[in-house]
């Protein structure tokens, strides 16, 4: 190799996505029957019109499997040329071995790390970054990237704040280590002061009382201070990426953020004085599936022919934790 090849910035560039949706689909009218709510109120406050769920006794894994297995064969690449694989997720199948592990044996891509990342919401941005840092100092070449959940199996269907928002879904990106600009910068936060705003309480270890209201794996939210904090959020963050990359808001081709409610989806938009024609918006066919949002968001919208090669991409989300993140990346 010579000294100019040598000396080459190595990006991690997306080589191909994919996403799975479960079969089943439960619309606000379904929801309305079994709890006290009705397709306006939900669509009016949320912008969701539709969630898919997933069957019983299909696991989280089970969606990263299809989702993945799609991306590698958009990327063109075998399990064997994988080198790490990083699975975002909230909901795992078992507490250990990790998901990411289980997915690595289905896969048949034995013997490359594999581990879970559990940021919530923001767990796929976190995710993604962690593979980029792995390309970028060459550690890793093909990195699979998955964000995936089945957050119905933790919402209480008799909340109707709550069971409204939340559907089941995976989706993934295969990353490959090249001198073609493709990742640009990551940027990560936290703030766990304020993990009672939205969060699960169930534990290994700090377990749960069988007479506490509402007791088991259950998402509990105050969905206004959520709201406030987060546009906030992603506000800051997205300030804080431009300018790390000297870059103007009009200088992006197309947002894609985490799809938890299209209020605050609206609100970063016109924060970037973005019409909403160039934001990816899949909420009101997905509702909010944590992790996997922002790659079945990516994926539907490179599929579409939306998003093109040489584009400029801002993909961010925020989640429990609080956690919140962002990418920039030129596909």
């Amino acid at each position: 190799m010579s000294e100019q090849a040598s000396n080459q910035r190595i990006y991690s560039r997306i080589a191909g996505t994919g996403s799975y949706l479960p079969e089943k689909v439960l619309t606000n009218d379904d929801l309305a029957k079994i709890v006290d709510t009705s397709d306006e109120w939900i669509t009016s406050r949320t912008g969701i019109r539709q969630r898919h769920v997933a069957a019983e006794g299909e696991t989280t894994g089970d969606l990263a499997y299809h989702a993945a297995v799609r991306a590698m064969e958009a990327a063109g690449v075998e399990a064997s040329e994988i080198d790490l694989i990083v699975l975002g997720t909230t909901t795992p199948d078992i507490v250990f071995p990790s998901t990411a592990c289980l997915l690595q044996h289905r896969l048949g891509a034995n013997g490359c790390p594999a581990f879970d990342v559990n940021a919530a919401c923001s767990g796929f941005v976190y995710a993604l970054s962690v593979a980029d840092k792995f390309i970028r100092t060459g550690s890793a070449k093909t990195v699979l990237v998955v964000g995936a959940e089945t957050l119905t199996r933790m919402v209480d269907w008799s909340e109707r704040t709550t069971c409204v928002l939340f559907g089941d879904g995976a989706g993934a990106v295969v990353l490959k280590a090249d001198t073609e600009t493709g990742i640009l910068s990551t940027h990560l936060h936290a703030d766990g002061g304020k993990k009672e705003l939205l969060w699960n309480p169930v534990g290994v270890s700090t377990g749960f009382k069988e007479n506490e209201k509402n007791a088991g794996v259950r998402i509990r939210m105050a969905g206004s201070e959520v709201f406030k904090y987060a546009v906030k959020a992603l506000d800051a963050i997205v300030d804080e990426t431009l300018e790390a990359n000297s870059l103007d808001r009009h200088d992006l081709d197309w947002l894609i953020p985490h799809q938890a409610n299209l209020r605050i989806i609206e609100a970063t938009a016109r924060r970037l004085d973005m019409p909403m024609e160039r934001v990816i918006v899949t909420v009101d066919k997905h509702g909010n599936t944590s992790s996997g949002s922002v790659p079945l968001a990516l994926d539907e919208a490179i599929r579409s022919g939306k998003v093109e090669r040489g584009q400029l991409l801002l993909l961010e989300a925020f989640g429990g934790g609080f956690t919140w993140g962002s990418a920039l990346l030129r596909y």
